[in-house]
């Protein structure tokens, strides 16, 4: 299986100069050692950075809290996973020996990708068309961020440090499954509680999952 080039620059509307390096960005490491990973760790921080100093500028007037509660609603796992199915990044990805069917390759890795391409274009383009590419994507999602979404894992932690003084304890139980399939198991607890389980393709994705249930389960609102 091997990747359209063309249509994926297309797709994005950037065409690269080092086109192994947008490959690498699609490439999860079941299918070759050389893989998205580190490009994903790069464009993590790229989306970050921008996103950060888009919201400084349009909302001046924020305070700090106000303006890591809309980061974090916009640079996350989920929302990067609906800007790659925005682009169909899913119908590009290599994932196993032989690659895979789009149908196949798990949530996590598609969101993933987002991030990495990201980072690809950071290397090979330039901070200010990734830039431009970070606004262009995320512009709904930044239009929509005047209502802070506030997610359960913040919520659980300020319902806990308000009445307790301490933090939630999150534990790793179990983390099963391939290693392009995985999936975790995690428990929450805070002070005089019994913990609640959540699951998810990734770590960060089953501790929402149990700070969800645990809400749920004593009705925070």
């Amino acid at each position: 299986m091997k990747i359209d080039i063309k249509k994926i620059e297309k797709k994005i509307n950037i065409k690269f100069f080092n086109k192994d390096l947008l490959i690498d960005s699609l490439t999860h490491k079941s299918y070759s050692k050389k893989n998205y990973e580190k490009l994903e760790f790069l464009g993590d921080r790229v989306l970050g950075l921008i996103i950060a100093k888009k919201l400084l500028k349009k909302f001046p007037n924020e305070n700090e809290g106000t303006l890591d509660k809309k980061l974090a609603s916009l640079v996350n796992k989920k929302k990067c996973y609906e800007i790659a199915k925005s682009l169909q990044l899913e119908k590009f990805i290599l994932v196993g020996n032989n690659g895979r069917s789009s149908k196949l390759i798990e949530d996590k890795i598609i969101s993933d990708c987002c991030e990495s391409l990201l980072g690809a274009i950071y290397i090979d383009q330039g901070i200010n068309v990734v830039e431009k590419f970070i606004l262009r994507m995320w512009s709904d999602h930044l239009n929509s961020s005047e209502n802070t979404f506030i997610d359960s894992k913040t919520k659980l932690q300020e319902f806990s440090l308000k009445k307790y003084k301490i933090l939630p304890v999150y534990k790793l139980i179990e983390n099963t499954g391939p290693r392009h399939k995985p999936m975790f198991k995690v428990s929450v607890k805070i002070k005089n509680s019994k913990f609640v389980i959540g699951e998810g393709l990734s770590k960060k994705e089953a501790e929402q999952n149990a700070a969800k249930s645990f809400i749920e389960k004593i009705g925070i609102k």
